[in-house]
């Protein structure tokens, strides 16, 4: 049965929701951690000019000593090692800087440089700390810029003083996140990889004048659903919805643009989850952190591996490890729900089979310029899987293994002053296959234009909508055509404007 249209008039549109009536939305929001990520947002790139040929000397000197000192204490633990390190790095310091008579500032700069290089990200360190940073963008060694949040752009300092010094900091980067197998060379000309702060660094070499590498930092990790209330993302009458989809089992798609915050929204959906449930996320590199975010207490977080380079006798990449490599374990270890995080090409099969597969409550991600394509652009990659996978398959598949997509947008205005506004467009929930063989959808949240809002206001409730009422969900907040916004996107241009 076909979910209930809304009345939409703007004119004769009842009152918004009231304060009691998102409750416990508002309940869960806490003016603490929004004002702890304002504070964190402030975060500034160190000023303060290093010269890097004498750090590289001093932490050259300092690794001397550690690997003498790990041979005749080859069972110390990392924490006093480092430390001993720390003091070598400020008797050093110490003694440079007193033969250049330098200020505290360049001392306590110095120190950090030399610790960056031996132990973290070297040069690029100060800018994966700078909480501002949405991406660093590597055109070289001597070529970098920053993207920040806000939309601007900043031309910063060399990373590296030479093509080799840059693929080594690339390889060491690899090495230090757990990812051994994965290496950069004219050989092995890409690098995909998750950092120890869960940046996603992408890089290519070999295949152009320089080295290229992009570094993809998530500024919102531990979100929860009422902070993107609190960020615009989505309404309370939206958190809500999705909170009770979570916890009534659907299995829910979020599409999007790039950057617009699709993991984002995963990441806080899972918070969703009791805290005690068992579940696996898939995924080719960690970005959801479910496993070490201290709140789920049962996941099995599983990574897919990369070839080394060699072929087997299938011709397939030895030791390579796919997604649907992961789900099929998976599904033999217990699991209430798996989640299967961005896909970008065959494996779409892992994820269809993940949402079909099992009691319900699964998540994932996808790409997709606009809500109306999203079956396609999974046909597409459904097709490249295998030969003999049909767009047919691929739509009978997805209607039978999905509830909802959540759409997720963003309208960057930067360029005229703006800002960039990332929330929620679209909530389709999938009722079947239509006539002309298509997935056929009800249009549960859309934008409101009528009055000038892009973000997602009801529009109707959803066939299933007794599913979320017996997990507690407000189906008369669904009544409120315009939702909880208090006033439309506030845009430059367009929309109410």
């Amino acid at each position: 049965m076909r979910g209930r249209p809304l009345h939409t008039d703007p004119t004769v549109a009842p009152a918004p929701p009231s304060t009691q009536q998102v409750r416990r939305a508002a309940a869960h929001a806490t003016p603490a951690g929004a004002a702890s990520s304002a504070q964190a947002l402030g975060a500034t790139t160190p000023q303060v000019t290093v010269d890097y040929k004498v750090a590289r000397h001093i932490a050259s000197q300092v690794a001397k000593q550690r690997e003498e000192l790990l041979k005749t204490h080859p069972d110390m633990d990392r924490a006093s090692e480092e430390q001993r390190c720390l003091d070598w790095i400020n008797e050093a310091v110490a003694v440079w800087s007193d033969a250049q008579a330098m200020a505290p500032q360049q001392d306590a700069a110095l120190r950090r440089a030399v610790y960056d290089l031996l132990y973290r990200a070297g040069r690029l360190q100060p800018y994966l700390d700078d909480e501002r940073v949405e991406d660093i963008i590597i055109q070289g060694p001597n070529e970098v810029w920053l993207d920040y949040g806000d939309g601007q752009r900043r031309r910063v300092g060399p990373i590296a003083d030479s093509e080799e010094e840059l693929l080594e900091l690339l390889r060491e980067l690899a090495r230090s996140s757990g990812h051994s197998e994965r290496t950069i060379s004219t050989a092995h000309p890409t690098l995909a990889l998750s950092l120890p702060d869960g940046s996603r660094l992408q890089a290519i070499t070999g295949l152009g004048p320089t080295t290229y590498a992009v570094i993809r930092r998530h500024r919102v990790v531990h979100a929860t659903l009422d902070d993107l209330v609190r960020l615009g993302t989505i309404d309370p009458v939206l958190r809500e919805f999705l909170g009770a989809c979570v916890r009534a089992g659907k299995n829910l798609m979020i599409a999007g643009k790039q950057k617009a915050g699709k993991t984002t929204l995963l990441r806080a959906m899972l918070r969703e989850f009791d805290p005690a449930e068992r579940f696996a996320t898939i995924q080719s590199e960690d970005e959801l952190f479910a496993h070490a975010n201290g709140y789920h207490q049962q996941v099995v977080s599983l990574i897919g591996r990369e070839s080394n380079g060699e072929k087997d006798a299938t011709g397939r990449g030895a030791g390579e490890v796919s997604l649907l490599d992961l789900l099929h374990p998976a599904l033999r270890m217990s699991l209430e729900r798996i989640v299967v995080g961005e896909v970008r090409g065959p494996e779409v099969v892992a994820m269809l089979q993940a949402l079909t597969n099992g009691s319900g409550g699964n998540l994932c991600t996808i790409h997709a310029r606009r809500p109306d394509i999203v079956f396609d652009r999974i046909a597409e990659l459904y097709a490249l899987a295998q030969g003999n996978l049909s767009e047919h398959l691929a739509y009978r598949q997805i209607a039978n293994g999905l509830d909802f997509i959540v759409y997720v947008d963003m309208t960057d205005e930067t360029q005229i002053g703006g800002r960039r506004h990332r929330y929620v467009s679209h909530v389709l929930e999938l009722t079947g296959i239509g006539e002309s063989g298509r997935p056929a959808t009800n249009e549960v949240f859309s934008p409101g234009t009528e009055v000038g809002e892009l973000r997602a206001v009801p529009r109707m409730d959803p066939a299933c909508i007794d599913d979320l009422r017996r997990v507690g969900f407000d189906s008369s907040l669904l009544q409120y055509p315009h939702g909880a916004w208090p006033a439309p996107l506030p845009l430059k241009v367009g929309a109410g404007r």
